[in-house]
């Protein structure tokens, strides 16, 4: 806990953003610094409550020891702070970004009140420990003469390899494109992310202390399964899942219509080999932009549309409007489904002056010209109705509707992993196409090949993928030793 009566005593404040009109016109983060008594008077407001939900199951899926450090920082004792920090989490510096924080939708004090701070009191105890060199290569004083492979460098591939480091395996991660980091490096925008002071310093770290990584490796495709399991002793499968949802509707294949991951990523190498000078990118200057799909992926499509210099942005949500208060049947400490504005929602509204969400919209038709490019898409109204207990959507007559759209932007989530991989191995998988590997001992039904992450678990978020990661690793390390003293 931190202050006895410090949750009575001060109010709950976040770390602002920089004024929206001014950082759509770069990529940097957009959190401003704010000084040490800003983060211990937050650090303050953790209550004694007693049994911390914020670390349970149903707030942090890494089990961080939140109480501990929110005391440790209302006492300025930084130093152990970030050593209770590291012990149950490999990249607080990503979790502390863009994780969601179910933590604070646990944490008891907002049961009547806002809760605490916990995202950002936990970035700032990273970032100053990067800041004061109390982060260094620690590579293992052992090695155990065992290799294992990891394919895949997104979180939960980068938690694997840095575990099973730790516990002296040599570790190579293998990675198909070109930049180490996966879903950090392209899925996420640089604003939100910075790749080369956050992603790339802790990926240096990782490589001072033995870890080797391989990019440009395709496993299936330029390297080849068989190979990688015959030249290590175990293989972690670490790939996400990249297979997007599409919307099969007439007019899908004009000239304008895209999945998310395709416009960020191109983004996201494009800024980093050239500042957008060489052109690689799917542009949106001068366009009319909509967005099927909210969530994270759906916002950071926003505001990359926005620092383009769009003509407009619209979101299509196909759910109605959530509430702003928690709905009875979504009751503490569960994830609190809530109306809130992100980063891309505030930059929207300052430039446009409007929200740029519209809600109960179903997509019917995408429409072009005669040449085959994007004009426009026609949509309709929906209801949803709970018929004993099971919602159904209904069209409302009459209200068919046509947008004008110069680019079209599919934000809709992702079906699993792709297949290559499956066939290659004669891999099982469940019912909804992902690896088959029961969660606590992550081994697939293929002898000495684990699976962890979005590829095993589907889509979910950042901090469950380092979550599997770390199971993997320990199970893996449990598999090659027949003991193992990892977490």
């Amino acid at each position: 806990m931190g202050k006895p009566t410090g949750f009575m005593e001060f109010k709950r404040e976040t770390i602002p953003y920089r004024d929206p009109l001014l950082r759509i016109h770069d990529y940097d983060e957009f959190q401003v610094n704010v000084d040490e008594q800003f983060l211990k008077t937050q650090g303050a407001r953790c209550m004694d409550c007693g049994v911390p939900f914020c670390q349970s199951a149903t707030g942090c899926p890494v089990d961080n020891l939140i109480p501990e450090w929110n005391d440790l920082v209302y006492k300025g004792r930084w130093r152990e702070a970030l050593d209770r920090l590291h012990k149950t989490n490999n990249f607080p510096e990503f979790t502390g970004r863009v994780c969601p924080a179910p933590c604070e939708n646990a944490c008891v004090l907002g049961i009547h009140e806002p809760p605490v701070t916990i995202k950002n009191i936990e970035v700032s105890i990273i970032d100053r420990g990067w800041e004061e060199g109390w982060i260094s290569p620690k590579p293992p004083t052992k090695r155990t003469g065992k290799k294992v492979a990891v394919v895949g460098s997104g979180p939960a591939g980068l938690a694997a390899a840095d575990q099973l480091n730790k516990a002296g395996h040599q570790v190579t991660v293998y990675e198909r494109d070109d930049r180490i980091g996966g879903l950090l490096m392209y899925g996420i925008p640089n604003m939100k992310l910075e790749k080369e002071r956050v992603v790339e310093r802790r990926v240096d770290l990782m490589k001072a202390e033995g870890i080797e990584f391989v990019t440009g490796a395709h496993i299936g495709v330029n390297v080849q399964m068989e190979d990688l399991r015959k030249d290590n002793d175990a293989v972690v499968l670490a790939v996400g899942a990249t297979k997007p949802r599409d919307l099969p509707i007439p007019g899908r294949d004009l000239d304008g219509v895209y999945f998310a991951m395709q416009f960020l990523k191109a983004n996201t190498k494009s800024l980093l080999d050239s500042e957008l000078k060489d052109g690689n990118y799917i542009s949106a200057e001068g366009k009319d932009v909509i967005v099927i799909g909210g969530g994270d992926t759906g916002t950071d499509c926003l505001g990359t549309s926005i620092r383009h210099g769009a003509k407009s942005v619209v979101n299509f949500e196909l759910l109605p409007q959530p509430p702003k208060q928690r709905a009875s049947d979504n009751p503490w400490p569960q994830w609190a489904r809530i109306f809130r504005v992100d980063y891309g929602h505030q930059e929207a509204e300052a430039k446009f002056g409007h929200d740029p969400r519209t809600y109960c919209v179903l997509s019917k038709e995408f429409i072009g010209d005669d040449k085959g490019n994007l004009t426009g898409i026609r949509t309709v109204n929906v209801e949803w109705k709970n018929d004993d207990g099971r919602w159904n959507m209904q069209e409302v007559p009459g209200s068919d509707k046509v947008w004008k759209a110069d680019l079209i932007l599919l934000a809709m989530g992702f079906l699993g992993p792709e297949e290559t991989l499956v066939e290659k191995l004669g891999m099982e998988t469940d019912q909804r196409s992902n690896f088959k590997a029961e969660y606590g001992r992550f081994a697939t039904n293929v002898d000495g090949v684990f699976a962890a992450g979005d590829c095993r678990r589907g889509q979910s978020l950042i901090v469950w993928a380092i979550n599997e990661g770390r199971g993997a690793a320990r199970e893996c390390d449990r598999f090659l030793m027949g003991k193992t003293e990892l977490p």
